[in-house]
């Protein structure tokens, strides 16, 4: 799926002057780049890291902002760690970007005895969006992959943490599902909330980053390091589908990933996603097993009380 937004860069994003945004795991990767862009156009960005010194080394190669940079820290594989940081919030937080993640990693579990990859990349980010969720006031971006579409990549919910059966690539195809079923279940309740609220998701493509570098086995390192100096595009090219997602005027539920071949590289553009990570009746379930694993529920002030309208699920950017 392509259209005429190859030539988006961080140079369209509009002033967000006064404007105050978080983005998790922003001491690399794609992360890094997009609290730069959003500190140029003006933002104030909060980087969410698990290590404050590699945080504020990240925050300190931040330069030419117009905006202002802070580190605090969030370990998203400890809710205890996650709990804090949303107690610790004040005041409006108008953009939330849930880009922090792992990918790959040998058979574990989290502080809370979730599955690595699944209760860091969701879990972790499910309970953070929750408890900051009456501060929202744009956005909520969620760093998805289209690894989701891998196979036959489903929700084992019989068998979250994949205990005899546990295979990397599996355990972070379904971590990515629920990224994308998360957001379409949040949408659809912001929208029933008669919420301007909205959530949107994107992918990198294949960008030259270090998440690969932690893969459970060697063969599998080697090739992705090889993949990232032939193939991959550079970490800022990577971090535009996640700030399109963020600024432009899109639908709830919208999903972005370059539009080149494949969708490895290229300009940002809306992309379709599996017909997994378009069920239902699937994103409501995952949204009822999350609140039971994290103890954390959708905000009681915006229970439902309408049916989900246009203007609710299509909002205008984030522009002053």
């Amino acid at each position: 799926m392509t259209n005429k937004t190859n030539q988006w860069s961080a140079t369209h994003i509009p002033d967000l002057t006064g404007r105050t945004a978080v983005v998790t795991g922003a001491n690399s990767g794609i992360g890094l780049p997009a609290v730069d862009a959003l500190a140029r156009a003006g933002a104030h960005v909060v980087l969410a890291v698990r290590d404050p010194r590699r945080g504020e080394a990240a925050a300190a190669t931040v330069s030419g902002a117009r905006g202002t940079v802070e580190v605090r820290p969030l370990d998203l594989a400890d809710l205890a760690s996650v709990r804090r940081f949303a107690d610790e919030w004040q005041g409006d937080l108008d953009l939330l970007i849930n880009n922090a993640g792992v990918m790959n990693v040998p058979e574990g579990t989290t502080k809370d005895g979730f599955e690595t990859q699944f209760g860091t990349n969701h879990l972790g980010h499910f309970a953070l969006t929750n408890l900051l969720l009456p501060h929202v006031t744009d956005r909520v971006v969620t760093v998805s992959s289209n690894v989701h579409k891998v196979g036959r990549a489903r929700i084992h919910f019989e068998n979250l943490k994949l205990t005899g059966e546990y295979n990397p690539v599996t355990a972070y195809a379904q971590s990515k599902l629920a990224n994308l079923l998360f957001t379409l279940e949040l949408q659809r309740r912001l929208g029933l909330a008669g919420s301007p609220v909205r959530a949107t998701a994107a992918h990198p493509g294949l960008s030259s980053t270090n998440l690969a570098n932690h893969g459970a086995n060697a063969l599998y390192r080697a090739v992705a390091r090889l993949a990232n100096r032939l193939l991959a595009q550079d970490s800022e090219a990577g971090s535009l589908p996640t700030l399109y997602a963020a600024v432009m005027d899109l639908p709830g539920a919208s999903y972005v990933g370059p539009d080149g071949l494949g969708e490895w590289r290229g300009g940002p553009t809306l992309v379709g996603r599996s017909p997994q990570a378009s069920d239902p009746e699937a994103a409501s379930r995952l949204w009822t097993v999350s609140e039971e694993l994290t103890g954390v529920t959708f905000p009681e002030h915006l229970s439902p009380t309408t049916e989900p309208t246009t203007e609710n699920n299509q909002r205008g950017a984030i522009t002053r």
